[in-house]
């Protein structure tokens, strides 16, 4: 038996352990089960990990959401809970080599009883400003383009902040790129970002950001609907707005002190790319302070409700979502 616990924000490194997992025991065609914590109970997957498989001897079980694993706090408790149970799962199976467990949360901490876990975990943060700019550097180099500092904070800025979006949205770009014998050593520059990234890009969290922005109900719900349909995560969709609030935040913040318009400190909370700044700017037309505060507010009790039984009505959470924040703007 082998357990590993992944935790942190960098969705493209965690992507990357589980991928090398997944490599090792390649030669054994594994069977892959993937759970969800706050919809499984622990039972449901010690059972998955120690029944023998159909149609292969090794098993690899994922668990996303870990963080919603709770230890019951009562000193009276007789039975043993989730965490109870997954804990002593690693610590009974002895030498089993065919059965894989892999807990995962994109929070840095889960219940605390999982550190007596007979398990590996690591915690994947997201890259540092100088990190992210290398690995954009990198990636193009490799596939043979050059790229400047401003085409790298074009890019950085129109992207979400892990390695996985950051891989796909690079990728598309070069996509785009004539490829030929001229194409050898080209120069990548922001206003190639510009024509094939931000104006032929995907709806996104950060697309549905400046309509809400804009103040715009009915593109709103559109982009949200899109993103639904094409699997993204609700939950997903909402931790990335409540990033661009709070960066709104910091934009207000600015202001301020008198500093909305100084380009180096618009580029430490990566406002710098005039796009980004001119949705910013919008919003911060609507949503002052206070009503940032209530976004952020209104933003966490829909990600709780996307825990609880509610959740079985996403669509229709998330219509209910889109109109209260809206609401909240200055009309």
């Amino acid at each position: 038996m082998s357990a590993y616990i992944f935790l942190g924000p960098e969705i493209g490194k965690k992507q990357d352990a589980v991928n090398e997992i997944r490599k090792k025991y390649a030669n054994k065609q594994p069977e892959e089960f993937v759970f969800y914590a706050d919809e499984t109970t622990a039972g449901e997957i010690i059972d998955t990990l120690q029944n023998q498989g159909l149609f292969a001897d090794t098993r690899i079980v994922i668990v996303k959401n870990a963080e919603t694993f709770k230890a019951k706090t009562s000193k009276k408790r007789k039975e043993e809970d989730d965490v109870d149970k997954i804990v002593s799962w690693t610590k009974s199976t002895g030498n089993d080599d065919n059965t894989v467990l892999i807990l995962i949360s994109d929070e840095s901490k889960i219940a605390s009883g999982f550190v007596n876990a007979k398990a590996s975990q690591q915690v994947f943060w997201e890259m540092l400003d100088n990190e992210k700019s290398e690995w954009v550097r990198n990636f193009f180099r490799r596939e043979g383009f050059n790229i400047d500092n401003n085409c790298i904070d074009t890019i950085l800025e129109l992207v979400e902040n892990n390695t996985d979006a950051l891989k796909k949205e690079c990728s598309r770009l070069i996509c785009f790129i004539p490829h030929n014998s001229e194409s050898k050593n080209k120069t990548i520059t922001a206003q190639d970002v510009e024509k094939w990234l931000s104006h032929n890009r995907d709806e996104s969290s950060f697309t549905l950001f400046s309509r809400i922005a804009a103040g715009d109900l009915s593109r709103s719900l559109e982009s949200f609907s899109v993103m639904l349909a094409a699997k993204e995560s609700a939950r997903g969709i909402l931790a990335v707005l409540a990033s661009c609030f709070r960066k709104l935040n910091d934009y207000h913040s600015l202001r301020e002190a008198g500093s909305g318009n100084n380009y180096t400190e618009l580029k430490k909370i990566g406002l710098s790319h005039p796009k980004a700044k001119s949705d910013y700017i919008a919003a911060a037309v609507r949503y002052n302070a206070e009503a940032v505060e209530a976004c952020l507010a209104i933003t966490a009790k829909y990600e709780l409700l996307l825990s609880s039984p509610a959740a079985v009505m996403e669509k229709i959470l998330m219509d209910r979502y889109i109109l209260e924040i809206i609401n909240t703007g200055k009309n």
